[in-house]
């Protein structure tokens, strides 16, 4: 069984027993989330489509850890114009554990 559920502007395919990177969340290490914008849901064959979301259906996820993501570098540079800016960002994160696939009315 799997879903498509919508969490910090992006979306995500997940599966139960699954480990993923989403943007931060606001929980502890060892909580239990719940992601309710659940877009699709699939058990073999049979998939179920929202418009938009799907009536009922909820993504049950435990919270691993909380990080900060690689650093990445950002050059802004004019040829021949004696311009340089470099500027740095890292990303926060929430490493997330999904445990269950609940709402999958069939």
């Amino acid at each position: 069984m799997y879903a498509v559920v919508v969490t910090g502007g992006r979306q995500y395919r997940v599966a139960q027993g699954e480990t993923l990177r989403v943007e931060k969340l606001v929980a502890d290490v060892g909580d239990e989330v719940k992601l309710d914008q659940v877009l699709l849901v699939g058990s073999g064959d049979g998939v179920t489509v929202g418009a938009p979301l799907v009536e009922g259906a909820s993504v049950m996820a435990k919270v691993v850890a909380h990080g900060r993501a690689d650093k990445i570098r950002i050059v802004k540079f004019r040829r021949r114009k004696h311009h340089r800016k470099e500027m740095g960002h890292r990303q926060h994160y929430t490493e997330i554990e999904i445990t269950g696939i609940a709402g999958a009315s069939q």
